[in-house]
């Protein structure tokens, strides 16, 4: 919020100090787009999937394993000796436990991993911004969140086919 404030009071008074003698260029990037349909992102996430997959069939496997022994013992307990049952049911706790735990390190995992990689895209798409500006001598380009930007202005194709370039 204090940053759009900020944006807002800049472009108010660079606007009023030169709005008779000169037209502003402003455009916008819609940066959730961006992430989502730039060729960088979707290399970022199809090379997230192949580094978690063989992590994501392990809890995959392991989570059938804990439902089967479940329904085992949903289905066998009342009959098993009362050992049997006690072990069965220590082994579905336990299993549940590890299940819990991988679960919660695999999503940190991917999540710290998203998040390096997104910091790598948003550095590139700076620069490509950059140089968008520098070269169509805008003014002032915004990012989101902004309330409301014009298709006129936004530039995210421009900027999505930049980073397709590189």
């Amino acid at each position: 919020m204090l940053r759009i404030l900020v944006i807002l009071i800049a472009a108010l008074a660079f606007g009023s100090a030169n709005a008779a003698t000169a037209d502003y260029k402003i455009g916008f990037v819609n940066t959730e787009r961006l992430f989502r349909e730039a060729a960088p992102a979707k290399r970022a996430q199809q090379q997230l999937e192949r580094e978690f997959s063989a992590r994501d069939a392990e809890i995959q496997r392991i989570s059938k394993q804990v439902r089967d022994l479940q329904a085992s013992l949903d289905k066998d307990g009342p009959t098993m000796s009362e050992t049997e049952r006690r072990n069965k049911e220590r082994d579905l706790a336990n299993g549940s436990r590890d299940l819990t735990r991988l679960q919660r390190e695999f999503r940190e995992d991917v999540n710290l991993r998203k998040n390096e990689l997104l910091s790598t895209l948003q550095e590139r798409a700076n620069k490509v911004i950059q140089q968008i500006a520098e070269s169509e001598k805008f003014d002032l380009i915004l990012q989101d969140p902004v309330v409301f930007a014009s298709q006129r202005i936004d530039i995210t194709d421009k900027v999505i086919k930049a980073l397709a370039d590189k």
